[in-house]
Parts: structure tokens; sequence; C-alpha cells
């Protein structure tokens, strides 16, 4: 079939021709918005869970939720950096969405203290002791000029929040990644969310990250799992998942043999990404507008090398030597989550020689841990990725220690 009419989209982050099996997390956060517009606090929400499951589409369609409920939205990616460009980050989104709730020439007192106030936030000192800001509002005094995170941001979005509270509008704050945040950082948006709900205001922070994010917030912040709802996504099931198979080329006019969506369930384990790959792959080699059993065979190869080469690539390619035989080990033993002692055991190292190497994929997200003393791949499947990419265990020699002279 033409390529251009491909409905399916296995993209990072691209949203489905149709989504399918999320509306339960679509209502939570249309009540989250409704509820703080009438100025009635509700739980802010983080959503988690593995990789390819849909979170980042799930944030991109709150995007256009808020946007439909006449929200002004702050949107980034969360990365692994300091304080200072955390702060400067959050100083552009910010005053971007305050011009966009009230323009510089319209703004009334309250606009005029929020615009003051960021100012504040937003001040920088290079190297040589100069301080700067990057507009021209002057900087308010006494407010967000604290030199703590938590404190100077919780100033910033009280003070935005009151000026849309004037202007009957709300601001939602959405952060994939959320797990690559500093704790600083996490604690401090934690602690601003925290002062805003406590003053009514409509403001809302919603993240998306991986499963240990819940703790993580837990860790920052001991109210956050009274602050936050964590809802979890996982791979489609039953209805849903076929739904997303067959539902996108129906809508071009094509039909999946019944047979034909039992073996692309049983390929895909209805993970959404897969499911869009699969779809893509299928869609290319099919002939008619009826996709029979044989032409998922025949897009299996494809579909294989796909992810091979993106998705479970370019995380096996951050990795060393012997984070790589770490994660080697690890799919040796399968794919639930695995316990140090036996990941050590399988390495032929005591767990505590290995630990520094388990954090280390901790951090870089390429495990988590779903219990204490345990961990898991972030990415489905990625066990079998790396029989495939590295058929044997190969474990580095340990450095020798260097004696002290």
């Amino acid at each position: 079939m033409d390529n251009i009419d491909n409905p399916y989209t296995p993209n990072a982050g691209a949203s489905p021709e149709i989504l399918i099996g999320r509306d339960s997390q679509i209502e939570i956060f249309r009540t989250l918005l409704k509820r703080l517009a009438r100025g009635r606090s509700e739980q802010s929400m983080i959503i988690t869970g593995l990789r390819g499951v849909g979170k980042t589409v799930l944030l991109n369609r709150f995007l256009a939720i808020a946007n439909e409920e006449n929200w002004e939205v702050v949107e980034f990616e969360a990365r692994k950096h300091d304080d200072s460009y955390f702060r400067q980050t959050m100083f552009s989104q910010l005053k971007a969405a305050l011009l966009r709730l009230s323009p510089r020439a319209k703004w009334t007192a309250r606009g005029q203290r929020a615009a003051e106030v960021l100012s504040a936030f937003g001040v920088s000192v290079d190297n040589q002791g100069a301080w700067s800001i990057s507009w021209d509002v002057p900087a308010a005094e006494g407010l967000a000029d604290h030199g703590d995170l938590g404190m100077d941001l919780t100033d910033v979005l009280v003070a935005i929040g009151e000026a849309a509270q004037e202007q009957n509008k709300g601001l939602v704050i959405l952060i994939d990644e959320v797990q690559f945040l500093r704790a600083s950082q996490l604690e401090a948006l934690i602690q601003a969310i925290h002062k805003t709900v406590q003053r009514k205001l409509p403001i809302t922070f919603v993240g998306a990250g991986l499963p240990q994010i819940a703790e993580l917030a837990g860790d920052a912040k001991s109210y956050a799992e009274r602050l936050f709802k964590f809802p979890r996504i996982d791979s489609l099931t039953g209805e849903d998942a076929r739904k997303a198979l067959t539902e996108p080329a129906a809508a071009e006019g094509a039909v999946f043999q019944e047979d034909a969506v039992d073996l692309a369930m049983d390929i895909t384990r209805g993970y959404p990404y897969f499911i869009q790959e699969l779809g893509y792959q299928v869609w290319n080699v099919a002939t008619a507008n009826r996709i029979y059993r044989g032409d998922i065979l025949l897009a299996r190869d494809a579909y294989d090398a796909k992810p091979d080469s993106s998705f479970f690539r370019v995380r096996l390619d951050r990795s060393t030597p012997l984070q790589t035989a770490y994660m080697r080990a690890m799919a040796e033993l399968g794919p639930d989550a695995q316990k140090a002692s036996e990941v050590a055991r399988v390495m032929g190292r005591d767990s505590t020689q290995l630990g520094p190497t388990r954090a280390e994929l901790i951090e870089m997200g390429l495990l988590y841990t779903p219990e204490h003393g345990y961990a898991a791949f972030t990415v489905p499947d990625f066990d079998k990725f790396m029989l495939r990419a590295v058929p044997a265990l190969d474990v580095p020699p340990r450095q020798k220690r260097r004696r002290k002279t």
C-alpha cells in the first residue's frame, strides 16, 4: 500500500492517529483543570511508565486540552543540568507564559508585580560577579531573591498564579523525563506547587517519567504523595491493544484479518510503540486493503531491525563495557526484575563492587528499581535485544588499585 497513506507513527513522542486506552488519564487531567479554574484544590499528576508506552504522547494531549481550556502552558523536557540552568529555563518559559497571560501594555498591578518577581528570579551572575536580567523589568526586592531555589520558585509561581487568577486563566507546567531533574529542582517544584494549592491558585504541574519518579518525589518532599497522583501507564490490553492496531488502518480503508491481529498482539505484547512500528512495517508490505497473517510474517524482519538499530541501540551505545556486561548479565537471567546479588553472581563479581555500575545505569535511565535490591530494564524487551546484540557475556577485568607511595 502507498506509504504516503501509512497511518502509523513510530516516532519518539509522535501522537498516533487515534489515541486508545488512555481515557482515564485524560479525564483526570480535564478534572484537574476544571477544579482549579473554580478555585478548588485537586492533586497534580506525574505519569509513570516504561519507555514506549506513550507518556510523551499523553503530555502532548494534555497540552492540546489546556489550550482548549484557555490555559497557558510551560513545557520542556528535563535535562541533567545544574540549578542555574534550570532557573534560567524556568525564567524563560515563565516570562513567555506571563506575556501570553497578559500583554505587557495591559498589565495590572498584579501583572507588573509578577513580572518584577520573575525578574528577581531570573537574575544571573557572571564569573566577574556582575549581575544581569534578561528583560528591562526591575527586580522585586525581598521576593524570589533568597538564593534558595525552592523559596524563589514559590514566590514566582504564587505571583504568576495571582496574575492568572485575575485574568480568569491558569498555568500548567508540563515536564517530560522528570526523573532527570536534580533532587533540588524536583523539591523546588513540589514546594512551589504546594504553596499554590494552599492559596487556591490556578497553577498545576503535570510531569511524566520512569517508574522510579514516585519514590524520588516522596524522597524530595514527604507530602508529595498527597500532592500528586501517580498514575502508571503500561502496555495496552485486550480490545484496546487490538483497536490501536486496527482502527488507524480502518480509517484508511484497510482491514486486518483476525489471525493477523492475533499474531501482531503476540509480537508486540500491546506496547504502543511496538504496535506503531509493526503497523508501519506491515502497511509497507501489504498489497491490498486486507492485511493477512502472511503480511505480518513478511514484515517481521523489518520490524525487528528497526528498534534494534534505533530504539534499543541508542541506549546500548551510551554504556561502558562494564555497564554493557551488567545489562547482559541481567538479560541472561530473564525479563523480570533481577536481584543485584544474582547479577553479580552471573558476572563473577561481588555485588558491592558492582553497586556503582548499577547506580550509573539507573542514573542514565536504563534501569529502575521496582523494589529494594532489585533492578529492571526501563525499555520493554531490552533483555531480548541484549541477547541478540551481545551474544556472549564479556566482563571486563578488574582494574588493579595503585599502591600509595
